[in-house]
C-alpha cells in the first residue's frame, strides 16, 4: 500500500463501527480486506518458504496504516495455519510500528502473544479512534482535530469506552518508548514500558508538540536503537553469568505470562464480550467447541465473583476462622 492509488484510500476508509466481526470480536473492515488480498496472493509462497525452512519464524512488520494490515495478516495466518503447512502458533510473529486502532479489546488481549506494537511517547494514531476518513480530510489541520477529540474523550467516562465491544484498539502487546518527561526540556535515555491494552491505556490523546512527529518511523527507529544500546550496556556492566541470563529469560517469560493473565482477568471484570481465559500463555482456543458451549456468567454472578476475589485480597482467616484484614 503505497498510498499512490485511489483504491488504497478506498480500502482504508471502508469501515463503520461494528461493521466486521472476526473470531468473536470486531476488526477494521478495510484493513482486513487488504490483508485478505495479500494473504490469498502470497499464501503458497509463504507455505513453500516455511516448509523449506522449518526453523524460521513467519514475521510480519509494518508502520502506521501498514501496521494495521500486518496485524490483520497475523490474525489470518493464525486462523489459517493449515494453509501454511500446519505452522505452529509460536512461529508466527507480528511487529506493528505506530499502529492504527484495528481490533476490539478482546482480540487485542488474546493475540498479545503474537502481535507486538511499538509506540513512541505521544504518538496520536494509537490513541485516537477518529475515523480514518476524518483524519485524511483534516490532514492540514490535524492538531485542531486532535484538540477537539481530546475534549470529547475527556467528557466520556472510561468505563463506557471500555465496555463497548465494537470499539477498536491498538493491537497486541504494547511497547511504549518514553524518552521525555513532563514539564522538562530535552530528551532523556529512553525507557521501554510494556502492557496489554486493558484498563484505559492509550485511551486519551496527549496534547503535545510531538504528537505528530512521534509517529515518524525514523524517530521510532532512532529511540528504539538507543533503548537497545542502553539495555546491552547495562547487561555488560552487570556481567551476569550464563546461568543467570537463563534465569532472567525465565523471569521475563513468567512476567509476560502474569501480565497476560491479569489483562484477561481485568477484561472479564470490565465485562468485555467474548473474552476467554487460556490455560497457559500463548495457548488459546485449544478446544473451541467446549469454549463456545460454556455459558457466560450473568451480571449478578460476575459481580459476585469479582466481589469474592476482592474480599480474598483484602481479608484472610485467622486461627479461629474469623475474617481479619491482611497485614
Amino acid at each position: 500500500m503505497d498510498m499512490m492509488k485511489e483504491s488504497d484510500y478506498a480500502v482504508l476508509l471502508d469501515n463503520k463501527l461494528g461493521q466486521r466481526r472476526f473470531d468473536g470480536g470486531y476488526v477494521h473492515n478495510g484493513l482486513l480486506k487488504a490483508a485478505e488480498w495479500v494473504f490469498d496472493a502470497e499464501c503458497d509462497v509463504l507455505k513453500d518458504l516455511l516448509e523449506r525452512n522449518p526453523g524460521y519464524t513467519l514475521t510480519f512488520a509494518g508502520h502506521s496504516l501498514g501496521s494495521g494490515v500486518v496485524s490483520m495478516l497475523a490474525l489470518l495466518a493464525v486462523h489459517n495455519r493449515e494453509l501454511l503447512g500446519g505452522i505452529d502458533r509460536k512461529r508466527i510473529r507480528c511487529f506493528a510500528m505506530a499502529p492504527a486502532r484495528c481490533m476490539s479489546l478482546n482480540l487485542a488481549v488474546r493475540y498479545a502473544d503474537v502481535i507486538n506494537a511499538v509506540i513512541l511517547q505521544d504518538d496520536f494514531l494509537p490513541r485516537t479512534d477518529i475515523p480514518l476518513e476524518d483524519i485524511f480530510k483534516s490532514l492540514f489541520c490535524l492538531p485542531c482535530l486532535l484538540c477537539g477529540r481530546c475534549l470529547i474523550d475527556t467528557c466520556i467516562p472510561e468505563s463506557v469506552m471500555l465496555r463497548d465491544p465494537r470499539r477498536l484498539y491498538a493491537p497486541g502487546r504494547l511497547y511504549h518508548i518514553v524518552e521525555r518527561k513532563p514539564f522538562r526540556c530535552g530528551r532523556y535515555p529512553p525507557l521501554v514500558r510494556t502492557a496489554v491494552p486493558v484498563d484505559g491505556r492509550f485511551e486519551r490523546i496527549v496534547l503535545s508538540c510531538n504528537a505528530t512527529s512521534d509517529h515518524a518511523i525514523i524517530w521510532i527507529e532512532r529511540e528504539a536503537q538507543r533503548a537497545l544500546d542502553l539495555l546491552l550496556e547495562n547487561e555488560k556492566t552487570m556481567q551476569a553469568p550464563e546461568v543467570q541470563r537463563m534465569s532472567d529469560d525465565i523471569t521475563v517469560t513468567r512476567d509476560h505470562d502474569e501480565e497476560q493473565q491479569e489483562a484477561l482477568r481485568r477484561a472479564i471484570t470490565l465485562g468485555v464480550a467474548d473474552i476467554k481465559m487460556p490455560s497457559a500463555y500463548g495457548t488459546f482456543d485449544e478446544n473451541p467447541t467446549e469454549a463456545a458451549e460454556a455459558p457466560l456468567l450473568p451480571d449478578s454472578g460476575r459481580r459476585r465473583a469479582v466481589w469474592e476475589e476482592w474480599i480474598a485480597r483484602i481479608f484472610e482467616k485467622d486461627e479461629s476462622g474469623q475474617m481479619v484484614p491482611r497485614r
